[in-house]
């Protein structure tokens, strides 16, 4: 038992090792969001080379506690004006995520040989854990549904700070915010506090508990004033680093041949789900007054607590990026279900 302690300690600093390198070198040719970015490029290809990569959950639980106290510092009594008109953003939502999986579907169907059923699993837009639960509940092509997902998580990853970008919003490297850091005593009780928080919202079953929890203390503390501040940067630095050397990880143990075969796949998907995410996001970002890209982060197919981080970076609304994410899973959680059905009769009639 020690030994095998052992070698995932060595395996852990190993990952983190190579997700620093990819940091470093992202922020040397000053991508954007270099500390998200890098890390999950790095490991991403280091997976694939055949090295084993791997975070420890209670690291991971960690990463999110300080992700989600840092993304609610930046929630202020100005960040949340657009409380008022969530309900139009919610509705496009509602319109957005049948379309994607219908034509994202009927892609995978004709262009790429998929069977229905796995077709369905592998066109949502999230819901990754759900989806990948169903797909072997349902005895669907599980390998290939996880590649397609998994694809979609790290190029929305990889796009959306570029796309920014291409919107006209300018992203440097560097993803701390500015302002003064938080007192040492107003850090320690919202963690407290924000743990909490998450451990009531686990059991309710909502997603990303343990960085719900943290992020709606902190966003509390803000709009308060009770913890004016920001998080300080060498809790900051670490927890982007942790993101996105987490997102890398999914592609460990993968053969270059399965991500091959279904790259295109991957992409197509990606492309749709993140073009219906962008037609949908750009009148309400108008009816808000308020940048598309903050929208798009909101809306986009990506999974919540990497979006989240994204949000932060381009300086969006965290309870609007959040809402949007959360009502998305909701929808899904009804969408996917349905649609399985579907395909399941289809099936059996055929």
């Amino acid at each position: 038992m020690q030994a095998t302690l052992i070698k995932q300690i060595g395996i852990n600093a190993r990952t983190i090792a190579v997700g620093a390198l990819g940091a470093a070198l992202g922020w040397s040719l000053s991508l954007p969001a270099a500390l998200l970015v890098g890390p999950a490029l790095a490991v991403t290809l280091a997976g694939l080379a055949g090295l084993r990569c791997a975070i420890a959950a209670p690291m991971m639980q960690v990463c999110f506690v300080v992700l989600g106290m840092g993304v609610g510092a930046g929630f202020t009594e100005q960040a949340g004006g657009a409380v008022l008109h969530w309900p139009l953003a919610f509705a496009a939502l509602a319109l957005a995520m049948p379309v994607t999986m219908t034509l994202c579907r009927l892609l995978l169907q004709r262009g790429f040989g998929f069977d229905r059923q796995s077709a369905v699993l592998a066109s949502a837009p999230g819901h990754l854990s759900f989806v990948l639960a169903a797909a072997a509940d349902s005895g669907s092509d599980l390998a290939r549904i996880a590649v397609v997902q998994s694809i979609r998580l790290l190029a929305l990853t990889l796009i959306v700070p570029f796309a920014a970008l291409a919107m006209g919003y300018r992203m440097g490297a560097s993803v701390l915010p500015a302002g003064a850091p938080m007192h040492p005593v107003h850090l320690v009780a919202l963690a407290v506090i924000g743990v909490a928080l998450g451990l009531v919202f686990r059991r309710l079953r909502l997603p990303a508990p343990i960085l719900l929890g943290p992020m709606l203390a902190s966003m509390l503390g803000h709009v308060t004033g009770l913890t004016p501040g920001t998080l300080p940067a060498w809790l900051m630095i670490p927890a982007f680093l942790m993101m996105g050397t987490l997102i890398g990880t999914r592609f460990s143990g993968m053969q270059v041949a399965q991500v091959r075969a279904a790259l295109l796949a991957g992409l197509a998907v990606t492309l749709v789900g993140g073009g219906i995410a962008a037609l949908a996001a750009v009148p309400v970002a108008l009816a808000l007054g308020i940048p598309a890209a903050h929208v798009l982060a909101g809306f986009a197919p990506g999974g919540l607590e990497t979006m989240i981080a994204l949000a932060a970076v381009l300086g969006a609304s965290p309870g609007l990026v959040a809402a949007c994410h959360i009502i998305r899973l909701l929808i899904l959680s009804v969408l996917i279900p349905i649609a399985l059905h579907r395909a399941e009769r289809q099936t059996r009639a055929a």
